[in-house]
């Protein structure tokens, strides 16, 4: 008979919240404790787990293992996208959490990057059917590289043009949701044919009037790196 699986999650940030709340929503067992509570707690929540969730700062994982966990035989594991360990297993889940938590079928969407070194997905995170990959671990340090660029460092481009929206031109910044849900809806169609604009089209005019209109501005560097990187990679196709 297959074990009934009982989480320990260690963390009070987003992603210790929403895992906390998924697994309730499946109807599994958990408990959450953070470093503001008492070590007796922790304790006594440790020898009850089978499953041990280190949802904490990645330089922050290893030390606590070592203090905290290393006695109780929980399998243990971490949502870090770069981290290797020994002392934990990784299983990033390939998703942005904000403040808000998400719906069941949110959550089942969300598909998971394991250690190729790790124990199988389902005796890491047993009762949890979400889609899940296989990463070696050589490979974690890059991974999570794209990963910030592609979802963190779009963010920051994306907040650039609605706050420019509002607060230069004094426009809402709603206008520009439909142009956001397109550009999406192009990558998730087809991404090798998302990218548009002066460059595709070589419009060297355009986008040195661009360039000209952000001087000052520190996103002006950011429009320059841009560029060559796409001159770049257009000489190597």
């Amino acid at each position: 008979m297959r074990q009934v699986p009982y989480y320990l999650i260690i963390g009070n940030g987003r992603m210790a919240r929403h895992f906390r709340h998924y697994l309730s929503l499946l109807g599994i067992t958990s408990s959450q404790w953070n470093r503001s509570e008492s070590p007796t707690l922790l304790k006594e929540f440790a020898q009850k787990a089978t499953h041990i969730l280190v949802l904490i700062n990645d330089n922050a994982i290893e030390p606590f293992i070592t203090k905290y966990l290393q006695d109780f035989p929980a399998i243990k594991v971490h949502f870090s996208g770069s981290l290797v360990s020994e002392k934990a297993y990784g299983v990033h889940p390939l998703m942005t959490f904000n403040t808000s938590l998400y719906t069941l079928d949110k959550y089942l969407s969300v598909s998971f990057v394991v250690d190729a070194t790790a124990p199988p997905f389902e005796t890491l995170l047993p009762g949890l059917s979400n889609q899940h990959v296989t990463l070696a671990p050589e490979h974690k340090a890059k991974y999570h590289a794209i990963c910030v660029l592609g979802g963190n460092f779009s963010c920051l481009l994306w907040q650039k043009f609605f706050t420019t929206l509002e607060s230069e031109f004094h426009l809402p910044a709603e206008i520009g949701h439909a142009y956001l849900r397109q550009q999406m809806e192009n990558l998730l169609t087809d991404h090798s044919l998302a990218f548009a604009g002066p460059l595709v089209r070589g419009d060297v005019a355009t986008i040195q009037k661009n360039f000209d209109a952000l001087e000052g501005d520190p996103f002006q560097h950011i429009y320059q790196d841009f560029v060559e990187v796409y001159n770049f990679i257009k000489e190597k196709k």
